[in-house]
């Protein structure tokens, strides 16, 4: 069965203790955590030994399960940090960006460099590297991802498919996943409107409220036989986004994501 998770960046204003207790209450499974420097990090791969048990702690007694850890940078140094805390707190996935930009060579030929080499790190740590195709950035939409996934075999390496850039990038995600999904160990998921470069207020974003067929997404991801962790990634949450607006987001989230889910037999 297919699990249901938010990365806690959408509480980035909070603990990721609060975090968590409302990730629970909404009825999610589990939980990503996020490590992104300059945005949120309640994990501080600085310091990751010291909160290894609390956040362990944390997690247990909320009833949820780590389903991954949002990193974003390709920086090196930073991800052999976040796969030896993954390892030792028991978070099975590491998501990052692509980086570099859009219809530059060099760039994607450097980025799909650098994953293959990351990953194979990232399998001596017994965790997996995800990449996600990000507008704007290297890899930023189907036929860019596909050049990925033939250019790294590593069976610790993974696409996080996310719909929201796919749309953004042009295509219709529910009709460009089954490209990839062979090799989609981890999904993303938000609602937008437009297909502009921002993904809106975090109102917007709440998988329901945009114009992309979400329920054609999802139906399309259980077709495929797709059973890994998928991912509500609310960004842009701000200081006077109070708990209970960042709440509704994931709450309503969850409502519409389980339903479409259900429906498919794949909750």
């Amino acid at each position: 069965m297919i699990q249901l998770g938010v990365n806690s960046v959408l509480f980035q204003s909070f603990s990721f203790a609060e975090a968590a207790r409302i990730i629970a209450l909404c009825g999610y499974d589990g939980v990503e955590i996020a490590a992104i420097q300059g945005m949120c990090e309640h994990l501080d791969l600085s310091r990751w030994r010291e909160q290894k048990e609390e956040l362990q702690a944390i997690v247990q007694e909320n009833g949820l399960r780590f389903l991954s850890m949002e990193v974003a940078s390709l920086n090196e140094e930073r991800l052999i940090f976040a796969f030896e805390a993954a390892a030792e707190i028991g978070i099975p996935i590491v998501n990052v960006g692509p980086g570099g930009k859009s219809g530059v060579q060099e760039d994607l030929t450097s980025s799909i460099e650098t994953l293959a080499r990351l990953s194979e790190k990232a399998a001596s740590y017994g965790v997996t590297l995800c990449v996600k195709a990000h507008v704007g950035s290297s890899i930023y939409n189907t036929p860019t991802t596909l050049q990925a996934i033939e250019a790294i075999s590593s069976s610790a390496f993974g696409i996080d498919m996310d719909p929201s850039h796919i749309h953004r990038s042009g295509e219709n995600a529910e009709e460009a996943l089954p490209a990839v999904l062979s090799r989609v160990k981890h999904i993303h998921i938000r609602d937008c409107k437009g297909r502009e470069q921002g993904p809106g207020s975090i109102a917007l974003q709440a998988c329901g409220r945009g114009e992309i067929d979400l329920n054609g997404y999802c139906q399309a991801m259980v077709e495929g036989g797709y059973n890994g962790p998928v991912v509500l990634e609310v960004i842009g949450a701000q200081p006077h986004h109070t708990i209970e607006q960042v709440s509704i987001v994931a709450a309503e989230s969850y409502g519409y994501l389980n339903a479409c889910l259900k429906k498919l037999n794949a909750r």
